[in-house]
């Protein structure tokens, strides 16, 4: 067996079979016994895909990354924010400072912004191309992830690792999401995959090296000093548990160094000397503030990320656990501990503790520690399924008798309301077919076929993901984006520079700014009379009112909703003008 070679792609593998490794095909790369981490690459043994596996990833890739990107409108408080400050970015060709409706705005660095603006350039305004950058950067994290697993641990760990990542919840989620969290989990994941790669070998390359250096200051254009800190602390946790002192210091080089202050540094320091108080706002509030302080109100339990990782990892949940149970099992045998292993535990590990840590807590913050996670579940399956089969089967039925249990009262009322209406709900259809994929998975796991019940199980997701693209969120795109609502306005012939709010939830208030192309402002009595007031509650009558139509204003003394946004559940159904 070759135990110091690597196994890379055999592209002369026989008719029928893609790709193949095997024990004596690793032609990649030859290590001496010096370096801080030691490939396993070439114990795999022979692994094969099919001339089908191809295809199938990239379908799986282009549903749950690309498909549907515009499907639904801006939501929340952040999307439209960031988006309109991209919009501007294009539009004004500042591409130094973020201004959100002609403000600065220093809350993040300006990746997201350069990239989402460039897009818009290239496709127009629209939700595909603000959320595009996203869809890019979750690519990027899943190559990567499939990178570093083909050279630790084989080709099977890199087939598992690139079906499992792009279809759980935090990847699909967050690659659809116009922000600046994908981007930044995707650059520092390729930071740390070129990490791996400078551990691996004798001595790193002068590529190696402009490519970490590149990588890590790229994720500090996107998200600040936090990508230093993590690489930094689970490199150096790593270090510490493996006694591995001086292989940090690889990362330390002068070509890193420079190649990472040549990308990083150029825009800080133009957007500080434009903007006087930029390294106040964003380095001291934004992040050590809000570190160290609920400064943003982001107060959550210290248990708070455990199930938010359980939500990331879905639907691979039971594979978690059975990850995590062989881990204890390993650990009370005192089985060795491989350092490659202890450094994708170091990178998983080290985001989850040191936000735990802080007062603010989101969702959004742990999810560099996801590509990690996935990669060794990648390994996990691939080892299990040779050497303990039913412990994926396990796992398998588990998820589907958990898939069918939750889905037999929606199936039992959605049959009821079918005899009753005779028209079939697109949610009815798609939990259908998640009924389906349930029991063909169990089907699959009986006849103890675990690789073709791991197929079926990783297309149920994309199938769900297509479904809810077509049939699902174009329902609910009305309720909980402000997309609809605007367009009724404009339909109503509503002038942006004649309409306020009153009382509109924060997350609607910047989604209408956005797509009315203006900042709303905020109706109160006696200060300003526009011609159209749009109320999440109905605007009280009080005498005031009579006041501006004494003073010759045509304001009725009892306003009248002629549109109301309740058609679907709108969140704010009150619309007003002047009589």
């Amino acid at each position: 067996m070759a135990q110091d070679q690597f196994l890379f792609w055999n592209f002369l593998a026989p008719p029928g079979l893609l790709l193949k490794t095997g024990f004596d095909d690793a032609r990649l790369n030859r290590l001496s016994c010096s370096p801080p981490i030691r490939s396993r690459a070439a114990e795999e043994g022979s692994f094969e895909i099919p001339w089908w596996g191809i295809p199938l990833v990239l379908i799986v890739l282009y549903v749950c990354l690309f498909s549907g990107l515009g499907a639904i409108g801006l939501v929340g408080p952040d999307e439209p924010r960031y988006a309109a400050i991209a919009r501007a970015m294009a539009e004004t060709h500042d591409w130094i400072t973020p201004r959100l409706w002609g403000t600065p705005w220093f809350e993040k660095p300006v990746l997201y912004y350069w990239a989402a603006g460039i897009a818009m350039k290239i496709f127009g305004v629209s939700e595909f191309a603000a959320r595009l950058p996203s869809a890019m950067a979750g690519l990027l994290a899943v190559v990567a992830v499939a990178w570093t697993a083909l050279r630790a641990y084989g080709l099977g760990a890199a087939w598992y690792s690139l079906l499992m990542l792009p279809t759980s919840v935090a990847m699909i989620g967050f690659s659809r999401a116009a922000g600046p969290d994908m981007l930044f989990a995707g650059l520092l994941t390729a930071a740390m995959a070129v990490a791996v790669e400078m551990l691996q070998t004798q001595r790193p390359s002068a590529f190696q090296r402009i490519a970490f250096g590149f990588f890590l200051g790229a994720a500090v254009l996107a998200k600040g000093p936090a990508a230093v800190i993590l690489a930094g602390g689970a490199t150096l946790v790593w270090a510490a548990i493996s006694r591995k002192w001086l292989a940090p210091f690889r990362f330390l080089h002068p070509l890193v160094v420079a190649v990472f202050c040549a990308t990083a540094l150029p825009w800080y320091v133009l957007c500080a000397l434009r903007n006087p108080d930029f390294l106040r706002v964003f380095i001291w509030q934004h992040n050590f503030e809000r570190y160290a302080t609920p400064i943003f109100e982001h107060r959550q339990p210290v248990w708070f990320y455990g199930y938010i990782l359980l939500l990331a990892v879905l639907p691979w949940i039971a594979f978690f656990f059975g990850a995590l149970f062989r881990a204890a099992v390993r650990l009370k045998q005192r089985a060795a501990i491989e350092s490659v292993d202890l450094f994708f535990v170091c990178w998983a590990v080290f985001p989850i503790l040191f936000f735990t840590l802080s007062q603010s807590k989101l969702p959004s913050y742990i999810l560099p520690a996801i590509p990690p996670l996935f990669l060794l579940l990648g390994r996990w399956v691939s080892e299990s399924i040779v050497f303990s089969t039913k412990a994926v089967i396990r796992a398998l039925d588990f998820t589907a008798v958990a898939i069918l249990i939750v889905l037999v009262t929606p199936m039992c009322e959605g049959v009821g309301d079918l005899r009753e209406t005779f028209r079939l709900d697109p949610f009815l259809l798609t939990v259908f077919v998640i009924f389906l994929f349930g029991i063909a998975i169990l089907s699959l796991n009986f006849k103890r076929r675990a690789s073709a019940a791991f197929l079926a199980f990783t297309l149920m997701v994309p199938s769900i993901v297509e479904f809810s693209n077509v049939l699902i969120l174009p329902q609910i795109d009305m309720q909980i984006s402000a997309r609809h609502p605007a367009k009724i306005l404009i339909d109503d012939g509503v002038s942006a520079k004649s309409l306020s709010l009153y009382e509109i939830p924060r997350a609607w208030e910047y989604g209408l700014d956005y797509y009315m192309n203006r900042r709303l402002p905020a109706w109160n009595e006696g200060t300003n009379e526009p011609d159209w007031i749009l109320g999440g509650i109905p605007i009280p009558i009080r005498t005031e009112l009579v006041y501006y139509k004494t003073k010759g204003s045509p304001w009725s003394t009892e306003f009248t909703p002629i549109s109301r946004f309740l058609y679907r559940g709108i969140l704010f159904p009150f619309l007003y003008r002047k009589k």
